[in-house]
């Protein structure tokens, strides 16, 4: 399967709602917790997979702000496998020249792991192969919410007119910014929303759903979903007449 990707159409960027962790647990017998721990394989697949194919960012919805909502022992434990996870990976994301980032509302996590991610990030910071974003307490209302109320603060100051406000503005006031918007869109295990994720950023992006819950995603599975991406015709608004090479 990966022979037959087009490698001079691979995605940039990679965005990923990483699904079904619970239920693979509860198909096993096993608490939710199970799941997650068994899900670091299908991560490391996912970007090693990546990384192979030349992809230069793959985001990883982590943990969202409404998964605080979950119950104190879930929360606490996913905690402790993103610090071991980030512990553990890191020396393999040197050895492979990839760089570390986050998006989302970090300060609220504990201590710890804010501690782990620095570190993390200012080990790998310059290295300049792939880049893994980890989205961590993110959503895309709150991270929209956060770009605005940096602009109405341009403008209360004087910095710039409401005139000047434009999309490239907006763009440029995101988590995201400096990072290509995702062209493919992966979620696992059978959902087909995109769960208040990258709201800004998807707006042009190949929406790809797998039934495949998240722990037994593998390399497999990425290069189908690269295939269907390849299959498809983007138009981005234009007629296919347009964006088809002339015979």
């Amino acid at each position: 399967m990966k022979e037959a990707i087009d490698k001079g159409n691979i995605p940039k960027h990679i965005a990923v709602i990483m699904d079904g962790n619970g239920r693979w647990a509860q198909k096993k017998g096993a608490m939710r917790i199970f799941g997650h721990r068994n899900a670091i394989a299908a991560v490391r697949d996912a970007i090693e997979g990546s990384a192979e194919l030349g992809v230069e960012y793959i985001s990883l919805y982590a943990f969202s702000t409404e998964n605080w909502s979950r119950p104190k022992e879930e929360v606490d434990a996913l905690m402790e496998i993103l610090v071991q996870a980030i512990t553990d990976e890191v020396p393999t994301m040197m050895k492979n020249n990839i760089r570390l980032d986050t998006i989302g509302d970090t300060e609220s996590l504990p201590p710890s792991c804010r501690e782990h991610l620095r570190m993390g990030k200012e080990e790998t910071k310059a290295n300049t192969g792939m880049t893994v974003v980890l989205a961590l307490s993110y959503s895309g209302r709150w991270e929209i919410s956060q770009a605005v109320r940096k602009i109405v603060r341009k403008v209360v100051m004087g910095e710039i007119s409401e005139k000047e406000v434009n999309q490239e503005m907006i763009a440029s006031c995101l988590n995201t910014a400096g990072m290509p918007d995702p062209e493919l869109l992966i979620r696992t295990s059978g959902e087909v929303r995109i769960s208040n994720f990258m709201l800004w950023q998807l707006a042009y992006t190949e929406l790809y759903f797998t039934e495949v819950l998240w722990p037994d995603f593998r390399k497999k599975d990425l290069h189908e979903a690269i295939l269907a991406f390849q299959k498809r015709e983007r138009r981005f608004g234009k007629t296919g007449a347009q964006i088809r090479p002339s015979p």
